[in-house]
C-alpha cells in the first residue's frame, strides 16, 4: 500500500496553481524526499537554526543555482544535440534563442540569463529596418513575458549606444512586463549620455532598468565577461553559480557577546560552517549529479571551470543596531556615522575571511561574498545591507552610508531607491543620482518610483495591479507573483519610504 505525501496532494488539488506550477512544485516535493548531501552535526545544526541558509535550493543539486551559457555559441555554430542550424537572419537567431532558453535549467526551472542581447542580436541587424527591428522585438518581449513568466528571467545590454538597446529600451517601456528583468551596462568610457538618459527615463516610467556601474565588474571578470542575472547577481558568462548560501548576520550578532566577540569568534565560526554546507552541495552537483556532461558543457555553451560559489550574506541592519545595543550606543543603521562605520568594518571583516578559504570546483578557487536579497519568508530581516524599509533616508544620504560596503560585494550587491512620482518631471535627476551613486563606488543602481505599478521586491519586479488581482482570485499566471505577495504581507516591501531627489544634495554629482 502506497503512503500518501500530503504536501503533494495539497499541490495537485491547489486551484490557484496553474498545471506547470503544479509540476514545478511536485518536482521540488520529489527531490526533497531525497536525502540531504552529507554534513556534520554543527553544521547540520546551524542549518535547521537557519543561521546558515541553503536558499532553499533542494535536497539533491542536480543542476546549478544560476547558468548564463555563451548564448554566442549557439548562434555561431547551431547546436548538434538540439537539431539547431546555425541562423542566418535576425528571425532566425531569436528563434533559436527562444529554444535555446527552454534547455537552460537554473534553481527556478527557468532561465536566468538570456544573454547580452544587444550583442548577440546586432550581426543579424544590416538591412533590417528601424521599424523591423522594433516589432521583432516587440514580439520576442511578448513571448519571454508569456511562455517564461519568471521575474528572475534577465536581459543584459549595453554599455555602448546601439541599434538593439535602444529598441529593447523602447519595448520595455511600452509593454511594462515583469519579465525579463533588465540591465543596462554603463561605461562613461563608451556609453553615450543619451542612452543612460533614455534609461533613466525607463526608470522613471517602468521602474527598469538596473544600471550596472560596468567598469567595476569588468575589473573582476576580465575578458571573458560576466552577466547580471535573477535579481542583480554577477557572476562568470559561460559557466554561473553552482549555489548561493548565506549567513543570517543578525542571529550571529544575537550571539555574541560585543563587537569583539562577533569580528574575532562568531561571525569566522559561522563563515566557516556555511563554507562546509556550500562544499557539501557543490561535492554533489559536480560528482554525483552529472551536469558537467550535459551538452551545455560538451557543446562548449559552459565551461565547468567558470562556476562561482556565492556566499550570502544578509540582515546587516538588524545585526548593526543589535551590536549597537550590546554596547550601549544609540546609533542605528543607515543614519549614524558610528553604526555605519561598524557595518562597513564587517563587510571588510567578511571579505577578508571568505577570501581566504580555498574551495574545489570553484571559479578562481574563492568563494565570491555577495549581499543577498532576502527571501519571501524573511520577516524581520532586511536584506543584504539595505536600510530597513521604511526608514530610507533622503536619496544622497542612503547612497553615502552604503557606498562603502559595495567594493566588497563582487557577486552582487543592490540597494533600491525609492523615488517620489515627482521625479516623472525630471528624469535627468535619476541619471545624475546614478551617476555620483557610482562615483562613489555603487556597483549597481536601482530605483523604483512610488506611482509606479511596475515595482521591484527585492531585485525582482511585480505588478502591484497582479498582486492585487492574486489576494482576490488566488492565482497568477507569472511564478513571481506569489513570491510578491508574500513578501509584501511577511516582509514589508510596500513600506519603502518615497523620497525626493534634491539636487542641492549632491553637488558634481551630474558632471
Amino acid at each position: 500500500m502506497s503512503v500518501e505525501n500530503p504536501a503533494a496532494r495539497r499541490i495537485v488539488n491547489d486551484p490557484a496553481l496553474t498545471a506547470s506550477q503544479k509540476a514545478r512544485y511536485l518536482s521540488l516535493e520529489a527531490e526533497n524526499a531525497l536525502a540531504y548531501p552529507e554534513l556534520d552535526s554543527h553544521t547540520r545544526a546551524a542549518l535547521d537554526d537557519r543561521v546558515i541558509c541553503d536558499m532553499y535550493e533542494g535536497h539533491a543539486p542536480y543542476k546549478p543555482r544560476y547558468v548564463l551559457p555563451d548564448y554566442n555559441v549557439v548562434l555561431t555554430r547551431g547546436s548538434d544535440w538540439l537539431e539547431l542550424p546555425t541562423p542566418q537572419s535576425l528571425e532566425e537567431a531569436i528563434h533559436t534563442l527562444m529554444v535555446a532558453y527552454h534547455h537552460v535549467p537554473s534553481v527556478t526551472g527557468m532561465p536566468v540569463y538570456i544573454g547580452q542581447l544587444d550583442d548577440l542580436l546586432l550581426p543579424f541587424c544590416d538591412g533590417v529596418s528601424d521599424e523591423r527591428l522594433y516589432q521583432q522585438i516587440k514580439l520576442f518581449w511578448r513571448y519571454l513575458d508569456r511562455v517564461l513568466p519568471d521575474a528572475f528571467m534577465h536581459a543584459n545590454i549595453g554599455p555602448s549606444d546601439n541599434r538593439v538597446a535602444r529598441a529593447i529600451l523602447r519595448v520595455d517601456a511600452e509593454l511594462k512586463q515583469i519579465a525579463p528583468n533588465l540591465t543596462f551596462f554603463y561605461d562613461p568610457e563608451v556609453s553615450s549620455d543619451d542612452i543612460l538618459q533614455i534609461a533613466a527615463a525607463n526608470i522613471a516610467e517602468c521602474s527598469k532598468p538596473h544600471i550596472a556601474n560596468h567598469p567595476l565588474h569588468d575589473a573582476v571578470f576580465g575578458e571573458r565577461g560576466y552577466g547580471i542575472v535573477s535579481c542583480y547577481n554577477a557572476l562568470p558568462v559561460c559557466g554561473g553559480a553552482s549555489t548561493l548560501t548565506r549567513v543570517n548576520l543578525a542571529k550571529v550578532a544575537e550571539r555574541s557577546e560585543d563587537v569583539t566577540d562577533f569580528l574575532d569568534n562568531k561571525l569566522p565560526q559561522y563563515v566557516d560552517l556555511n563554507f562546509r554546507l556550500t562544499e557539501a552541495r557543490i561535492d554533489y552537483l559536480f560528482n554525483q549529479s552529472g551536469f558537467m556532461d550535459s551538452f551545455l558543457v560538451t557543446e562548449g555553451w559552459l565551461d565547468e571551470t567558470r562556476f562561482a560559489a556565492m556566499f550570502g550574506i544578509f540582515a546587516m541592519a538588524e545585526a548593526v543596531n543589535t551590536l549597537q545595543d550590546k554596547a550601549g550606543a544609540a546609533g542605528r543603521y543607515g543614519h549614524d556615522a558610528g553604526a555605519n562605520a561598524l557595518g562597513h568594518k564587517i563587510s571588510a571583516r567578511l571579505a577578508q575571511l571568505v577570501a581566504s578559504r580555498p574551495m574545489k570546483n570553484v571559479w578562481q578557487g574563492r568563494a565570491m561574498l555577495h549581499s543577498q536579497a532576502g527571501l519571501s519568508t524573511d520577516e524581520g530581516f532586511t536584506p543584504g545591507v539595505r536600510i530597513p524599509y521604511g526608514t530610507e533616508p533622503d536619496p544622497v544620504s542612503h547612497i553615502r552610508a552604503l557606498a562603502a560596503h559595495h567594493e566588497f560585494y563582487s557577486s552582487g550587491i543592490s540597494e533600491i531607491l525609492t523615488l517620489d512620482e515627482t521625479v516623472k518631471a525630471n528624469p535627468a535627476a535619476i541619471r545624475d543620482l546614478c551617476k555620483g551613486a557610482f562615483a562613489l563606488g555603487f556597483r549597481e543602481f536601482t530605483a523604483n518610483v512610488a506611482s509606479n505599478d511596475l515595482v521591484r521586491v527585492t531585485g525582482y519586479m511585480i505588478r502591484l495591479s497582479d498582486v492585487e488581482k492574486f489576494n482576490a482570485e488566488a492565482g497568477s499566471r507569472t511564478n513571481t507573483t506569489a513570491l510578491g505577495a508574500e513578501a509584501a504581507d511577511v516582509t514589508s516591501i510596500l513600506d519603502r519610504k518615497p523620497r525626493v531627489v534634491a539636487h542641492e544634495l549632491f553637488a558634481g554629482a551630474g558632471q
